[in-house]
């Protein structure tokens, strides 16, 4: 029996299964497809923007060299955010970006974000997975799924795969959503997209990037006949008919107003706008990460992004509670933490398909949104936004830093806080000239690395712990209270007198749904 078993090996499941995997559980992917490249995940289709928070996690647990060397990516990033992307088709400078506005900010090889391709993500994560003894199975299409107490069964035709556990990573289309019969609640469709590689006879029709009509929306990519339209036909398109040549052309056309020409289509796909949540994301031993768990429009270009903080969310909860070091309701603080993320980027969507939409009001809306955005408190609220800067967890504390990613803090030997996340564990920053966590720290040994001296820039801390995945879960002045310390430690990794390893989960194993 495996300690975890997750349905899907697209960057979300990787991403969970080195997580797992890191803290020393016994993991099996099981994924549909029987190759893992495909021409959807490969330039120029397969592109996506990894987020600063994104980028981030990679370089805390030493993989953000290997993705830019996967991604083509050489020399340093600079001092300010190479794109900030952009709202409903409407182009966000990064120069007017004010770095001084975003909240507590210390340089790190991350700070930026980047472009890659699910190829180079995926190949990353599947060899630091392989690295790690994690067990995928390609070609294994999962098709009925049941739990008890004691754990999950998933079946693959006559073949039954047993965990503890059952994370579902299995996209948009989540069978493990269905057979679980997870709620899942939101918005219907306004749009159908589309996405096409195709011979066009006279592109000059179309102008480069994005294009605002009062129709849709058209973007026509640097990749010759890559094309993007947004369609207002109530989602009525998608998947409900074939992509034809001709269907195609008469869709950019009539978005595009122009009579341009579309010859042989290569690849197409249709999408739309829907905007949907899952009330929740456990049902007894069965959790749900990334599109399995929220689906919405690629606009803004939020998703992979969200799905990467689900699974380093998860990851180090569902380790300690493999262990049986958690603490009472550690796994139920996924659901509560990440479901109002995926809720705000369920709504940025939203807001971005509410300017696009045709009608008499629409320009008017544009304008004023436009206008707004453009100024330097605009574009800096977007790229906080987009980013990942803005997001910050509900963890009952009125420190401003606590419940935020932790800067990238650096002691005055050079090691950064990006090192110290390495292996999984939490970190104990102890800046104090008294270093007043060192005797309460040993309380957690193997759970918590406690590393004291003075930093480059404390920002006004004496002292900061920093959970797995990153997130500040406790703060404190210039003369730390070992006591606070020792009740945020409680609350995050189990009591002093628990195991650091072995064990079996004691807490959160029923079969009721909770948040």
């Amino acid at each position: 029996m495996y300690d975890v078993m997750i349905v899907g090996g697209g960057p979300v499941g990787l991403l969970l299964a080195c997580e797992l995997g890191l803290s020393g559980c016994s993991v099996l992917v099981l994924e549909r497809d029987p190759q893992p490249h495909s021409v959807w995940r490969s330039p120029p289709l397969g592109m996506r923007g990894l987020s600063a928070a994104s980028a981030e996690a990679f370089h805390r647990r030493g993989m953000l060299p290997r993705l830019l060397a996967a991604s083509g990516i050489t020399g340093e990033g600079g001092a300010g955010p190479r794109s900030v992307g952009h709202f409903a088709g409407m182009m966000l400078d990064p120069a007017n970006v004010d770095l001084s506005g975003l909240p507590f900010r210390l340089p790190s090889p991350a700070a930026h974000g980047l472009m890659s391709s699910l190829d180079a993500v995926e190949t990353v994560l599947s060899e630091r997975a392989a690295e790690l003894g994690v067990e995928i199975r390609r070609g294994v299409p999962v098709d009925a799924v049941e739990q008890d107490d004691e754990g999950v069964i998933a079946r693959s035709g006559r073949q039954a795969y047993r965990g503890r556990w059952l994370v579902g990573c299995d996209g948009g289309r989540s069978t493990v959503r269905k057979l679980l019969g997870f709620d899942l609640v939101g918005t219907g469709p306004q749009l159908t997209g589309y996405v096409m590689l195709a011979d066009i006879a006279d592109p000059e029709k179309l102008r480069r990037g994005f294009s605002l009509t009062p129709a849709g929306m058209i973007v026509r990519m640097p990749t010759p006949g890559h094309v993007g339209m947004m369609d207002f036909d109530g989602g009525a398109f998608d998947r409900s008919q074939p992509l034809t040549r001709d269907h195609l052309q008469a869709v950019l056309r009539r978005v595009s107003g122009t009579d341009v020409t579309v010859g042989e289509v290569r690849l197409a796909s249709s999408f739309t706008d829907r905007a949907m949540q899952t009330t929740t994301y456990r049902d007894g031993r069965v959790l749900l990460a990334g599109d399995a768990a929220h689906i919405h429009s690629p606009l803004g270009g939020q998703g992979l992004n969200l799905g990467l903080g689900d699974a380093l969310n998860l990851g180090w909860k569902l380790a300690a509670t493999v262990r049986g070091s958690a603490p009472a309701g550690l796994l139920d603080t996924y659901t509560r933490e990440r479901h109002p993320i995926g809720a705000a980027v369920l709504d940025w969507s939203r807001a971005q398909v509410a300017v696009m939409r045709p009608g008499s009001h629409a320009p008017a809306l544009r304008t004023l949104v436009g206008d707004l955005l453009a100024t330097r408190d605009g574009t800096t609220y977007a790229f906080r936004t987009v980013s990942g800067a803005s997001i910050r967890y509900d963890l009952r504390s009125d420190h401003p830093l606590v419940g935020r990613h932790a800067p990238e803090f650096r002691l005055q030997d050079g090691t950064g806080l990006g090192d110290l996340l390495r292996d999984g564990r939490g970190v104990a920053l102890d800046f104090s000239p008294d270093r007043a966590l060192r005797d309460p720290a040993t309380g957690w040994t193997g759970r918590i690395r406690y590393v004291s001296g003075p930093a480059e820039d404390d920002l006004g801390c004496g002292a900061v712990l920093v959970r797995p995945d990153g997130v500040v879960a406790w703060a404190g002045d210039r003369h730390p209270d070992p006591a606070a310390f020792a009740r945020a430690a409680d609350r995050w990794f189990g009591p002093r007198s628990a195991a650091d390893a072995g064990g079996r989960p004691v807490s959160g194993t029923g079969r009721d749904r909770r948040g």
